[in-house]
């Protein structure tokens, strides 16, 4: 588990032996389960739902609790930024796909599928087939090149490719782009036509955005693969990114997956993410969970909805952040890896039972002297919460020079040797979302009075 920056504060302030110093640190609530108190990873909570949970990755972070809960937790495993084609050509010919293979190779190695993402799409291109010249057979030419170089190189090792991405306008007419004005709607029955051949057992995908509801554009999309599957054109199923605004799914979410379904085509949830605005509370938190159940479950119900994959799994990984100015806490975990109540939505909508803990550092603890003489002194604790409630507490710690408590108020506290525990009395265990209560003691030293690693629990 990565050590919080509080707890090496703590030693640090343990080493140097100051004293009447405040330390906090991070609590979860007396009776709470420990973070994944899920009765199964989220992964296995999907198959038994018939369902892929996955995750967009970045390749060199797969290490350490960021690859443990990659590999851990999602069935499935979408590079967030190493298939495109800026990334895998960045110059005409030379290719890079280091990055793009450790993903791939990290999947295999924890038993996972990968989602290829992706092909065709008017960003993140290279500038030598942006800001170059082409007649319509040349462009045609180099997109079918790529799509054939990509897919062919990861053939049978690829489960579903977002081929086409994000071809709309928000009023449903196609996107201005690079292979619309080059080749025509003609660009997408192409690309699709392109990827079978080089994995024909690869699911072929059109995936955008703002299409998770009935709406203009997700009618287009509808109308789209309707008419492809028409004329026999290989695709397989269609993308809802689903970078979503807290407290807005589209209430007609479920019913806009089953029509797809009835199309005869799959469905994903490709990008999911729920935003909100900063800083982020426990009611900000409670309604995220909810969000995420409830597109979660909207899946979960439809027999052809086969994955459901979120952008990024911490708020350290996350674009958000730097896209959308004052907003942020998207993904299902906070910036340290530690599960928010959105994993438990997750966990819940997929059949788990489980009990969420309070938000990490929503309570902290304050350890202070707040008198000192020759032979002892007078220290308090204080227990703050923000963001969440307690309804008992304990306190440990300790100390490092010999000290001994003498007196106690406000708690029952108990010292074996060095070690101090001291836990709520009676009436004060209640510490209620936005406020603190506090304990005292006296205590005996000699020679030094470092203040102690407070830990509650």
């Amino acid at each position: 588990m990565r050590t919080s920056r509080t707890s090496r504060t703590f030693r640090n302030l343990l080493r140097t032996g100051l004293a009447g110093l405040v330390a906090g640190i991070g609590l979860f609530a007396a009776g709470t389960v420990p973070a994944h108190a899920a009765d199964a990873p989220l992964r296995d909570l999907a198959a038994a739902k018939g369902k892929v949970i996955g995750t967009a990755v970045t390749g060199s972070k797969l290490t350490g609790t960021y690859g443990d809960l990659a590999g851990g937790q999602f069935s499935s495993l979408t590079p967030g930024n190493a298939m495109k084609w800026g990334t895998v050509e960045p110059t005409q010919g030379t290719f890079n796909w280091s990055e793009a293979d450790q993903i791939v190779a990290f999947a295999q190695a924890h038993n996972q599928q990968v989602r290829g993402h992706t092909l065709v799409w008017h960003s993140q291109n290279p500038s030598w087939l942006t800001n170059g010249t082409w007649t319509s057979a040349q462009l045609g030419s180099l997109l079918q090149n790529h799509i054939s170089t990509e897919v062919g190189r990861y053939k049978g090792k690829i489960a579903a490719w977002d081929v086409v991405n994000e071809p709309f306008n928000e009023d449903g007419t196609y996107r201005s782009t690079l292979w619309y004005n080059g080749l025509g709607s003609d660009y997408i029955a192409n690309a699709l036509t392109w990827a079978h051949a080089a994995d024909p057992a690869a699911k072929l995908y059109i995936n955008d955005y703002n299409v998770e509801g009935v709406n203009a554009k997700s009618t287009a999309l509808y109308n789209l693969v309707r008419s492809l599957k028409a004329a026999g054109v290989p695709i397989d199923g269609v993308g809802l990114q689903a970078h979503l605004i807290l407290g807005q799914v589209p209430s007609t979410l479920q019913q806009n997956i089953q029509r797809f379904a009835d199309l005869g085509v799959d469905v994903a949830v490709t990008e999911l993410d729920i935003r909100m605005a900063l800083p982020s509370d426990s009611t900000k938190l409670a309604q995220q969970k909810a969000d995420f159940t409830s597109v979660v479950a909207a899946c979960v119900a439809v027999s052809r909805c086969v994955n459901v994959t979120v952008w990024g799994f911490s708020d350290s990984d996350s674009w958000v952040d730097s896209t959308f100015p004052g907003y942020g806490a998207a993904t299902p975990y906070d910036a340290n890896y530690a599960p928010k109540p959105a994993y438990y939505g997750i966990a819940e909508a997929l059949g788990g039972t489980t009990t969420t803990p309070p938000p990490t550092g929503a309570c902290t603890a304050a350890y202070s002297v707040t008198s000192q003489w020759n032979t002892g002194f007078t220290g308090q604790v204080t227990i703050s919460c923000s963001g969440a409630a307690l309804s008992s507490w304990n306190v440990s710690w300790t100390y490092g020079a010999g000290q001994q408590i003498t007196q106690a108020w406000n708690a029952g506290c108990t010292q074996s040797g060095a070690a101090v525990s001291c836990a709520n009395a009676s009436y004060n265990g209640t510490v209620a979302d936005g406020s603190s209560v506090s304990f005292g003691f006296n205590a005996s030293w000699s020679g030094s009075n470092p203040v102690p690693a407070v830990t509650l629990g």
